[in-house]
């Protein structure tokens, strides 16, 4: 579950839980004992909690809204958030509500002290960000539309343009903008994980408000189609950073998998040769250590302009760079619903590459016993030679 004061997601801010087989202490005299249903009212609208000092973010508390008793449906915002908090509690630790408090507070800071070079870039304006065509097949809102900018060159891997050309260059003036004031502030740059060294978190000077509206409005729509198992009624937080890798810079990293559901890559800017994403097949939680088959590989050169959208769990990594360098805009797309719903996950998933090949395995083995029976039915009923 993803915790976050200003409703945004941070790296490895996820929890597996239970979640919706809670049997939670009544937050009310009028409910003893409230359950969590297992399924979500999708009629019913939620509040909007972002004007309540909660340690929980809006975005999770109305996405959790929903699968709340029907006699809670209609008791006070107030009342719902109590319950609602007091049931995330058990799953989430006071440390991690203490680490989104501490986030916040250095956001804060950052928003309150650091002056964009480009304030239009802080509000998404889709006539200025993005291209045309990208604009016109989400707002026709079909496959077909979508199938006419965008290409799957693997199964799971899509690729298409999106943004116009200057919106890449700004966001690159931006980023070392906000570099440079830093340095010069002694300000601590948080980085997008451990191993960065020249990571920038998008969110944290400002940038989370306008992909908060890039992933709901352009990219859940299109997330909706191509991976509806994933999605449920919307994305409820994001985590948006800026990496950057070559000479001089980070190195490029090996095979992982990342904490979202869905990434969406851009390419900002490419200089020299090398720097491939290599697919190597999607994994479920149960099949995250097997190894890709060979079929699994996939490489793809990433160019300019870009953006590609696969599973957080589809394994890739880069092959090293031969010279320059590359900058790229990570924007990961997370469900905390979906992430508890996992739990009940059926045996075979049909988007993991190993759960499809046990399932072939099963089958084939199968079909074998049913073959090897009908024989032997076969040449028991055969009448016996003459000799």
């Amino acid at each position: 579950m993803m915790v976050d004061g200003d409703e945004t997601g941070g790296a490895g801010d996820s929890q597996q839980s239970d979640l919706l087989q809670v049997n939670p202490a009544a937050s009310t005299t009028e409910m003893a004992n409230p359950r969590l249903n297992p399924f979500p009212n999708n009629e019913h609208i939620s509040d909007n909690y972002g004007d309540l000092e909660l340690e929980f973010s809006s975005s999770i508390l109305r996405s959790l809204e929903k699968y709340l008793p029907p006699a809670m449906l209609t008791a006070q915002r107030e009342e719902k958030a109590k319950f609602m908090s007091d049931t995330l509690r058990k799953y989430i630790s006071r440390e991690e509500c203490s680490q989104a408090k501490r986030r916040k507070t250095y956001r804060q800071e950052i928003i309150s002290n650091y002056q964009p070079r480009f304030k239009g870039l802080y509000k998404l304006d889709p006539k200025l960000f993005l291209l045309p065509s990208f604009r016109k097949a989400i707002s026709e809102n079909t496959e077909e539309s979508f199938r006419r900018i965008i290409s799957e060159p693997f199964p799971g891997v899509f690729v298409f343009k999106m943004f116009q050309p200057d919106f890449s260059e700004k966001l690159l003036v931006e980023v070392e903008n906000f570099r440079k004031w830093a340095n010069e502030t002694n300000f601590t740059i948080r980085r997008p994980d451990n191993t960065s060294k020249y990571g920038v978190v998008l969110d944290d000077f400002g940038l989370d408000i306008m992909l908060k509206q890039l992933m709901e409005d352009f990219i859940f729509p299109i997330c909706k189609v191509f991976f509806p198992e994933v999605c449920g009624a919307m994305f409820d937080s994001h985590y948006g950073f800026f990496i950057e890798n070559g000479e001089d810079r980070d190195a490029d990293v090996g095979f992982h998998v990342e904490d979202s559901d869905i990434t969406l890559n851009v390419c900002l800017s490419k200089q020299g040769e090398g720097g491939e994403i290599l697919f190597a097949g999607a994994r479920c939680n149960k099949h995250m250590d097997v190894d890709p088959k060979p079929e699994e590989y996939f490489d793809y050169c990433h160019i300019p302009g870009q953006a590609i959208l696969h599973r957080g769990c589809h394994v890739h990594g880069v092959r090293a760079a031969t010279s320059g360098r590359r900058a790229n805009m990570i924007l990961w797309c997370q469900n905390s619903l979906f992430r508890e719903m996992q739990t009940y996950e059926p045996e075979f998933s049909d988007w993991c590459g190993q759960c499809v090949h046990e399932e072939k395995e099963n089958k084939s083995q199968i079909l074998a016993v049913k073959r090897k029976e009908m024989f032997r039915i076969e040449s028991e009923a055969e009448p016996p030679r003459k000799k």
